[in-house]
């Protein structure tokens, strides 16, 4: 699952940023409201974390404009000010939740977990193709001779496989939605990973493989029993 964190305060951010990843979230990071709109704006987060006093924009505006924009994504706004007038402006401005500072990390991981929930009520837990299924809480795919715990990017991309299995899904496209848009990973690393993968579903003894259309990108095919 991929966040956007916007918060100016770097000792803050990093800390969040540290215990996000290890709570196997994925974080792009920014530090100015202007950074959070144009990275907001691309749709590609389950969820945003948002300072409301940053430089450039506050981010009140930037909710503003991203709601302006038809930008659906869940919001959870951070901020020092904890007056019901505040928190009724966030709300009102298109925030899906408030936390006020300092909080608990338990508690900012509750209300992370409730706010992508909510939008993904409808979403089940276990995905199912052909004779595999991913469980996307215990990040545990089963075939028809034994299961796996997949780590932390595995999962992402097999679920993003999983999730829209007849889409081609890009090498640029694994590079953004798993390792963010300022990694300095060199972009083979997706190979490796599809690598990883493929081994797996051999393991597995599924009848199931990714499929690879040259220049394009990755899918998924069910292969004869």
């Amino acid at each position: 699952m991929r966040l956007l964190l916007a918060e100016d305060e770097r000792e803050l951010s990093n800390a969040l940023t540290a215990i996000l990843k290890h709570n196997h979230y994925s974080v792009d990071v920014v530090y100015d409201g202007a950074d959070a709109l144009d990275y907001g704006l691309s749709e590609n987060y389950d969820g945003i974390i948002l300072d409301i006093m940053m430089p450039k924009l506050d981010g009140i505006q930037v909710i503003r404009r991203l709601r302006q924009a038809g930008v659906s994504t869940p919001v959870l706004m951070l901020t020092a000010k904890s007056q019901v007038e505040d928190r009724i402006l966030g709300l009102d401005s298109g925030a899906d939740d408030y936390l006020a500072k300092p909080f608990a990390m338990g508690e900012l991981l509750a209300r992370i977990r409730a706010m992508t929930r909510r939008r993904s009520e409808f979403s089940p837990d276990i995905v199912n193709y052909a004779d595999i299924s991913l469980d996307k809480a215990a990040f545990q795919l089963t075939g028809p001779k034994a299961s796996f715990r997949l780590g932390n990017k595995e999962f992402q991309m097999l679920e993003m496989l999983m999730s829209a299995p007849r889409r081609l899904i890009s090498t640029e496209e694994f590079m953004e939605r798993v390792w963010g848009y300022d990694s300095q990973t060199e972009i083979n690393v997706v190979w490796v990973y599809i690598s990883y993968l493929r081994k797996k579903l051999a393991a597995l003894g599924a009848h199931v493989q990714i499929r690879a259309v040259r220049g394009v990108g990755y899918q998924l095919e069910e292969t004869a029993k």
